[in-house]
């Protein structure tokens, strides 16, 4: 197979897998919410844990959404440029790639800090119940985007790398 027959395969391969964790992303949004009404109308002493469910299944929804949404449309662009203009294609998608691959590492620092606030109030606020309740949500949905997003970076990087292949095949037919 040529490199650019690879590259359209890699592409994909890339953007499916966005599109299937855009659907893994509004899932656990509306679960998170559906399980906040639950607690919150019950009146369950675990119900502070509907205010980092919520406020982060608002985030879940607008990516999922947001990926989901554009997915089709960018990939079909990606190909058209890839045909057009295979060396155009690598350089503008390794830049657009770098930005994304940047964000992942502010995103695992941010999960992580979360997580660990959330963890820590877990052996710190026992006796404080709103608290704890807060912890245990805040860690749960920190540990859930943190999965989603080593899981997204670990695809981008295989992404990257088959448009480093195509840009070095690319350089050796010149």
């Amino acid at each position: 197979m040529n490199p650019v027959s690879q590259m359209h395969v890699a592409v994909i391969q890339y953007f499916s897998g966005e599109k299937r964790e855009s659907v893994l992303f509004i899932a656990a949004g509306v679960l998170a919410i559906i399980a906040s009404v639950v607690l919150l109308w019950k009146g369950s002493p675990l119900r502070g844990m509907a205010y980092p469910l919520i406020a982060i299944a608002l985030i879940q929804l607008v990516v999922g959404w947001t990926v989901f949404a554009r997915t089709d449309g960018q990939t079909r662009s990606l190909h058209t440029h890839l045909q057009g203009d295979p060396g155009g294609y690598a350089a503008a998608e390794l830049a657009r790639m770098d930005k994304v691959q940047r964000s992942f590492q502010i995103y695992k620092v941010i999960e992580i800090v979360l997580m660990a606030a959330g963890v820590a109030g877990l052996f710190l606020l026992r006796d404080r119940q709103t608290l704890y309740a807060v912890s245990r949500g805040l860690a749960l949905q920190a540990g859930l985007m943190l999965a989603f997003d080593l899981a997204a970076e670990r695809r981008a990087d295989i992404y990257v790398n088959a448009i480093r292949t195509l840009g070095r095949a690319l350089e050796e037919n010149r």
